[in-house]
């Protein structure tokens, strides 16, 4: 008789420390998904500020356009070669940066928090009674 009420006192123990130690697991995986949205959020930053400067860089570069066209229309050859050349240089400065701003937003990946799901997974499989893989 006393076996069985050691292993109800037991069996509640372990429910006590359920309730109490899941709430904590959960705000555990809150923590790690926010800090890990933070973490992508900050690197698609740097992204977007290259391609935010390639596009200030090519308004720059069509002005230069603009202003080339003016010229040879004036017919004022030497001014409006150098602000042709004046204009690819900042197309070529605003491709490049746009190809580093792409490949920065690329390595980012999915903004999705998944080492906290995958977490937050493993903790259901192991509170349903499986094993995480």
């Amino acid at each position: 008789m006393s076996h069985q009420a050691n292993d109800d006192q037991t069996l509640g123990a372990l429910v006590n420390q359920l309730t109490t130690q899941v709430p904590e697991l959960i705000r555990s995986e809150i923590r790690l998904a926010q800090a890990e949205v933070a973490q992508k959020g900050k690197a698609a930053g740097v992204g977007i500020g290259m391609f935010s400067a390639a596009g200030l860089l090519a308004f720059f570069a069509f002005g230069t356009l603009v202003a080339a066209a003016v010229l040879a229309l004036d017919l004022v050859l030497d001014a409006w070669l150098a602000a042709l050349i004046v204009a690819v240089v900042l197309l070529a400065i605003a491709g490049v940066i746009a190809l580093h701003g792409k490949n920065k937003v690329a390595e980012v990946g999915s903004p999705t928090p998944e080492r906290a799901i995958d977490g937050i997974k493993d903790d259901v499989a192991t509170i349903k009674g499986g094993s995480s893989a």
